[in-house]
């Protein structure tokens, strides 16, 4: 039986000393012009001892700036403000991932390049879902989404090639791998949606191989990038978070890409496990959905690389209970670590765990409720 604690190789590739995974959770700390300083590096430096840290989500392009104060790494100093992060994070013998998306229809014009609208699989608008941009006064603050428009089928092929760049980015930056953001209704999820994507061209949604193709070109361009092993795709199947409709196929397209996943040797998949269907981003308050463990073992037999469960996870039991399922192999652990940089240790020896500010999640007030959470003073006699 497989232990939380017991290491993995992940892709053949990197080699992992536990099982444990720090989520991707959006902080908003960057500098100006969106770039990662010494305080993020502090931050994930400090929570290195996690199996793998997935960063927070990473824009890929100008384009894609759906919330203030989110980092990019389509720039020369968003590189070396990563470096910062990388270096860090190894200094203290850990590993680290980048996570890259592109946010599609959920941004404002207020973010966008010379005040655009935002870019979408098509011209429906996320109705009931807010973005966190400049309101009319200049403040920043929870806004509703802006109407996009349909992307041209060039301009989607473009992207393919931004993507690319921003790959060869994080290679340059010092990252050990990249992780491809395609849930939570962002730009990926859109497409694969087909209740959303009602294309007619080469990426619409009547076929699946269709609706999936923007993912798998984006995967195929990160494993040139990258090569086999240390390339991962998020996905949040059944979610409906960020107004995304009910999608009637989302079996058929979950299982596709399981299967297109693994025939380009993906080192792994993250699957939101517990869902957001409705909720409120700024007070954390979500309806509780899990994806069937039915459909989870479909999953497996068509994946055959790793896969990590996010979504609730909150102690050593829980996290134990779903391993020993069979159908996962590495927990990743969200809010958790946001006041516990040493959770993992934490977990381990049965320490107790210490709990966030939720009004800090967000703010820029620096240090305060992000670096100021110090480790669990541990016995002189405890192992690591």
């Amino acid at each position: 039986m497989v232990d939380l604690f017991d290491p993995l190789l992940l892709g053949g590739a990197v080699p992992l000393k536990k099982r444990i995974v720090m989520a991707p959770m959006t902080r908003t700390r960057t500098s100006e012009g969106d770039v990662p300083n010494e305080l993020m590096a502090t931050y994930y430096g400090q929570r290195a001892s996690a199996g793998p840290i997935v960063t927070e989500v990473i824009n890929a392009a100008p384009s894609s700036r759906g919330y203030a104060l989110m980092p990019g790494i389509y720039t020369e100093a968003q590189r070396q403000g990563w470096r910062l992060v990388t270096d860090e994070v190894h200094r203290h013998g850990g590993t680290i991932f980048a996570q890259i998306f592109h946010v599609g229809r959920m941004a404002h014009p207020s973010l966008m390049p010379n005040g655009e609208a935002p870019w979408g699989v098509t011209e429906e608008r996320a109705e009931h879902s807010d973005v966190f941009a400049p309101g009319p006064d200049g403040k920043l603050s929870y806004i509703r989404a802006g109407t996009p428009r349909r992307l041209r089928t060039d301009e989607i092929s473009a992207l393919v090639g931004t993507f690319s760049r921003a790959f060869a980015n994080a290679r340059q930056a010092g990252f050990d791998g990249v992780e491809i953001h395609a849930g939570n209704g962002y730009l990926f999820d859109q497409f694969l949606n087909s209740a959303l994507n009602t294309r007619a061209d080469r990426y619409g949604g009547g076929r699946v191989e269709d609706r999936t193709r923007f993912l798998i070109e984006v995967v195929e361009a990160a494993v040139r990038e990258w090569g086999p092993g240390r390339v991962g795709v998020r996905m949040s199947p059944f979610g409906q978070f960020n107004s995304m409709p009910a999608d009637p196929l989302v079996e058929e397209t979950l299982l596709y890409v399981s299967d297109q996943l693994g025939r380009r040797e993906v080192a792994y998949l993250h699957l939101v496990y517990q869902l957001m269907p409705t909720g409120n981003m700024e007070t954390g308050e979500f309806k509780e959905h899990y994806v069937s463990h039915a459909v989870l073992a479909q999953v497996r037999a068509t994946f055959p690389g790793a896969i990590i469960w996010c979504g609730g996870f909150t102690d050593r039991e829980g996290a134990q209970a779903a391993l020993d399922t069979g159908l996962v192999d590495l927990i990743a652990f969200g809010r958790p670590y946001i006041a516990n940089p040493d959770l993992a240790e934490r977990l381990k020896h049965d320490w107790p765990l210490a709990e966030a500010d939720r009004s800090t999640y967000y703010t820029r007030r620096e240090e305060v409720g992000y670096t100021d959470f110090p480790a669990y003073p541990a016995p002189r006699n405890a192992a690591a």
